[in-house]
C-alpha cells in the first residue's frame, strides 16, 4: 500500500493520481466509441462534464448522509474549527461512489428531458463507468480506504493513514472490485459494439453491478459506509436498485405488449 509519491519534494497521493486514469482513459474511450459510431465527440465530452457536476455533488452528500455523526460533533464542537474552511475540509473528507452514480443519473435524466440529443450516447457513458471505477478502486487500494476483512491470507497493511486497517492481515476487496469492474467493462463493450440492449445498457449495468457490489461489501471491513440493519448503505442500495430496475423493465415490457 503507498499512499503517497514524492516528486521534487511534494507528496502526492496515488489515490487522486489513479482517479485522474480514470476519468481520461473513460472520457477517451467515450470519445473514440462516439467517434466510431459517428456520433459528435464534443456533444460527449459535455455530457461528461455535466453528468460529473452531479456525480460530485451526489457522491459528497452521500457520504454527509452515512457520516452524519460528524455533523452533529461539528454543531457540537464549533468552537474546535479555526475557520469556515477547516469545518469545509472536515465535513467533504470523502464520498460515496453510489451517491455520485446516483447524482449522475438524476443529472442525464434532467438533461436528456431538456436536450434529447443526449439520450443517444447514455449506452457509450455507462459502457465507460466501469473503466473509471476499476482505477478508482485501485486508487482505494493503494490509498488505504475501503479495506477488507481481517483473514488469514491477504496483505497487512503497516502505514495506513487510517490506524484500524493496519496491522491486520486483510482481504485485498478492493483489488476484486476492480477486477469486477474491468470484466464488466469489457462485458459492456462487447454489447454495445454487437448493438445488443441498444438504449437499455444503463439498467444491465446496473443490474449486474448492483448484484456484484451486494456481495463485495461482505468482504469490506470498514464501517465508514454506514451500516444498516445488518447490511451496509451500499447493500441497501443495491437491493433498491435492483427493484427499481425489475419493476422499471416490467413496466416496459408490458407497455409494449399493449402497444403491440
Amino acid at each position: 500500500m503507498f499512499p503517497y509519491i514524492e516528486i521534487f519534494g511534494r507528496s502526492i497521493g496515488l489515490f487522486q493520481i489513479m482517479l485522474l486514469c480514470g476519468i481520461f482513459s473513460s472520457g477517451i474511450y467515450a470519445c473514440l466509441t462516439a467517434i466510431k459510431f459517428n456520433l459528435d465527440y464534443t456533444d460527449v465530452i459535455i455530457f461528461i462534464l455535466l453528468l460529473s457536476v452531479g456525480a460530485i455533488i451526489g457522491s459528497y452528500l452521500l457520504y454527509i448522509l452515512v457520516n452524519y455523526r460528524k455533523i452533529i460533533f461539528i454543531f457540537n464542537n464549533i468552537n474546535a474549527f479555526k475557520n469556515i474552511l477547516g469545518v469545509l475540509q472536515y465535513i467533504f473528507s470523502g464520498s460515496v461512489f453510489y451517491g455520485g452514480l446516483l447524482g449522475g443519473i438524476f443529472t442525464g435524466y434532467i438533461l436528456i428531458k431538456k436536450n434529447n440529443v443526449y439520450q443517444k450516447y447514455v449506452d457509450i457513458i455507462f459502457a465507460s463507468i466501469p473503466l473509471f471505477h476499476f482505477f478508482g478502486r485501485i486508487g482505494c487500494f493503494l490509498g488505504g480506504c475501503c479495506f477488507g476483512i481481517s483473514c488469514k491470507f491477504g496483505l497487512m497493511f503497516t502505514n495506513n493513514p487510517i490506524p484500524e486497517a493496519n496491522g491486520i492481515t486483510r482481504f485485498p476487496v478492493q483489488l476484486l472490485e476492480a477486477f469486477f469492474n474491468i470484466s464488466l467493462f469489457f462485458l459492456l463493450n462487447h454489447l454495445l459494439n454487437k448493438g445488443k440492449f441498444k438504449n437499455n445498457l444503463l439498467y444491465v449495468y446496473l443490474i449486474i453491478y448492483a448484484i456484484g457490489r451486494f456481495f463485495i461489501e461482505f468482504l469490506r471491513g470498514d464501517e465508514f459506509r454506514g451500516i444498516w440493519f445488518y447490511l451496509s448503505t451500499s447493500q441497501v442500495i443495491s437491493i433498491l436498485i435492483v427493484l427499481t430496475v425489475l419493476i422499471k423493465i416490467f413496466i416496459i415490457r408490458k407497455r409494449n405488449k399493449i402497444i403491440n
